[in-house]
C-alpha cells in the first residue's frame, strides 16, 4: 500500500499557476527524491503535504487517509529546512524535543525520543549546545533529529544538505540512505543536485513546467530519459547533442553528425525522415577505433579520475569525451576517429523533445 498518494495535484498564486495536475505515489519507507531547477515548485509540494499551505485542486493522502481537513501537527509528517530553522534561544537538545512536546508526550517520553534520536545521528555529545555553538554539519544533524523525533509517517526534506560545506555533503551523501532506512519513514527529499539525487533516491521524480515529466529508479534516468530536457540535468559533463534527420537507405539507418554519417539501430527505420536531435554522453565517446567520426583534439581537461577532451570535426561541431584517467590520452591538436556506443545514445524528437523508441 502507498503512504503517500498525491492526485492531481494543482497550486496556483492568482494567475499564476506553479503546478497543475500532479500524480505521485510513495509507498512506506521509500526514498522519493523530487529533483528541478529553482522556481519549479518543489518547496511548495512539500508545504502543501505538511499542510502550510493549501492546494488550490487535487487531493493529498497519508496511510489512506485524505488530509485536506487535517491540521499540520496532526498529519505524521516531519520536516527538515535547507536553513536549518532552529530556535536560536534553545538547546540543542530542546529544539529535537519540540514535535514530541507538542505532541503531548511525558517528560520521560521526550526525553528517551530525543535520546535515542540524538544517539542516531551522533550528536548525543552536543545536546546541550545551543544551535551558535554547533558546527554546519550539527545544526544539519540537530535539525534532521527534531523532524525523525516523533517518528513521522512522512519525512519531508526541504534541500537539507544545500548550506553545510562540500566535505560534509559528500559524507552525508554516503550516511543519509541508511539513516533515513532506519527511520522506517516514507521520505520526499528536494534537491537541485543531481549526484545528491542519484545517491541517496529509491525513485527520482523530475519536475519541470509544472508537472512531473518523468518518475523512475536513478539508473533508469539516466540512461533512459523521457525528455532531452531530462538528459540534459543528469551528467557532468552535459549531454552531447547535434540536431539531424533520420535516413533509411539499402546500407542501413543513419544519421549525419559533423559531416558524417553514424549509424544507429535499425529498429528506428520507421523514424526515417524524422528530424531529430541525436545525443551522446561524453562517456559513451570511444576513441582510437577504426571508423568513426574524424575530429580534433582541441582541449584535454583533467578532472581527479577523469580526462575530459573538447573535440570539433572539420564542419565545426564539438563534443565532448570523458575519458577515464588511466587511458591512453592523446594531445591537444591530434587528430582521432571518434565513435559511440550504443548504450549511450539517445535520440529525441527535435520539436516535443521526446525520447524516440527505436
Amino acid at each position: 500500500m502507498s503512504q503517500l498518494v498525491i492526485k492531481s495535484l494543482s497550486k496556483a498564486y492568482k494567475s499564476f499557476k506553479v503546478f497543475d495536475g500532479l500524480n505521485l505515489e510513495a509507498s512506506a519507507g521509500e526514498i522519493v527524491v523530487i529533483f528541478g531547477g529553482s522556481g519549479t515548485g518543489k518547496t511548495i509540494l512539500l508545504r502543501l503535504i505538511a499542510g502550510v499551505e493549501e492546494p488550490s485542486s487535487g487531493t493529498i493522502e497519508i496511510g489512506g487517509h485524505d488530509v485536506a481537513d487535517i491540521a499540520p501537527e496532526h498529519r505524521g509528517v516531519g520536516m527538515a529546512f535547507q536553513n536549518f530553522a532552529l530556535f536560536p534561544h534553545m538547546s540543542a537538545s530542546e529544539n529535537i524535543a519540540t514535535p514530541l512536546r507538542a505532541a503531548g508526550a511525558a517528560d520521560d517520553k521526550v526525553m528517551a525520543g530525543v535520546a535515542k534520536v540524538a544517539k542516531l545521528l551522533k550528536i548525543d555529545h552536543v545536546l546541550n549546545h545551543s544551535p551558535r555553538e554547533l558546527s554546519n554539519g550539527q545544526k544539519q544533524r540537530t535539525a534532521l533529529a527534531r523532524a525523525l523525533a516523533a517518528s513521522p509517517q512522512i519525512l519531508l526534506l526541504d534541500d537539507p544538505l544545500r548550506n553545510v560545506d562540500a566535505k560534509l555533503r559528500f559524507e552525508m551523501r554516503l550516511e543519509l540512505p541508511r539513516l533515513l532506512r532506519q527511520s522506517g519513514a516514507t521520505v520526499l527529499y528536494v534537491t537541485q543536485d543531481y549526484k545528491e539525487a542519484m545517491a541517496l533516491a529509491d525513485r527520482i521524480a523530475v519536475l519541470a513546467n509544472g508537472k512531473f515529466v518523468q518518475t523512475a529508479t536513478p539508473e533508469d534516468i539516466y540512461t533512459k530519459p523521457a525528455t532531452l530536457g531530462v538528459a540534459r540535468l543528469f551528467g557532468d559533463p552535459s549531454i552531447n547533442t547535434g540536431e539531424t534527420v533520420i535516413a533509411s537507405d539499402s546500407s542501413g539507418v543513419h544519421v549525419v553528425l559533423g559531416g558524417a554519417r553514424v549509424s544507429v539501430a535499425s529498429s528506428y527505420a520507421s523514424h526515417a525522415g524524422r528530424a531529430v536531435t541525436f545525443g551522446v554522453r561524453p562517456e559513451a565517446v570511444e576513441l582510437g577505433g577504426a571508423e568513426g567520426l574524424e575530429a580534433e583534439v582541441v582541449a584535454v581537461t583533467p578532472l581527479n579520475e577523469r580526462v575530459v577532451l573538447l573535440l570539433q570535426t572539420a564542419s565545426g561541431w564539438e563534443f565532448l569525451a570523458s575519458l577515464p584517467a588511466t587511458a591512453k590520452v592523446p594531445d591537444a591538436g591530434a587528430k582521432i576517429r571518434a565513435g559511440f556506443a550504443e548504450h549511450g545514445t539517445h535520440i529525441f524528437d527535435r520539436q516535443t523533445g521526446e525520447r524516440l523508441h527505436g
